[in-house]
């Protein structure tokens, strides 16, 4: 973990500040300002236009009574992707507009719920949703509780 973090607030400024510096001595400084207020501004509109598409999907779920666990992380990866669009730098920008794929953004969310860990009622904890699109049986029986 201390090793992402590193990565995260150490290693990433430093290499956008080289590529921010490497652009700027080709193409000039006022083009690279306006390059990364281009980025910023069309990659906010993307993921406005695609978040509104997620709220829609998630509510979509909840209508049906399914747990829309997939559209939220979607929507959690267009959080991210918004984020780093807003932060100056091409590197950031790379990864805001990778995000905003929905093939490759889907991809991402179902390879990390099937990473997932499921707490039950009683404490217990298993592996993520293991119920498949069209599995519905239903096992009827009696209970009781005993205290």
């Amino acid at each position: 973990m201390a090793g992402r973090l590193l990565l995260l607030f150490i290693v990433v400024p430093l290499v956008e500040t080289w590529l921010l510096i490497e652009v700027g001595s080709r193409i000039g400084a006022l083009a690279t300002i306006g390059l990364i207020i281009l980025t910023a501004i069309i990659g906010s509109q993307l993921v406005r236009i695609q978040g509104f598409r997620t709220v829609q999907e998630i509510q979509a779920h909840q209508q049906r009574g399914e747990a829309p666990a997939l559209p939220l992380l979607e929507g959690a990866a267009l959080l991210i992707a918004g984020i780093t669009l807003l932060t100056p730098g091409f590197l950031t920008d790379a990864l805001g507009f990778a995000l905003l794929v929905p093939a490759l953004r889907r991809r991402l969310a179902v390879n990390l719920l099937r990473r997932a860990v499921v707490m039950t009622p009683d404490g217990n904890a298993g592996p993520g949703p293991t119920r498949r699109p069209g599995d519905d049986r239903t096992i009827e029986g009696d209970y009781r509780r005993d205290e």
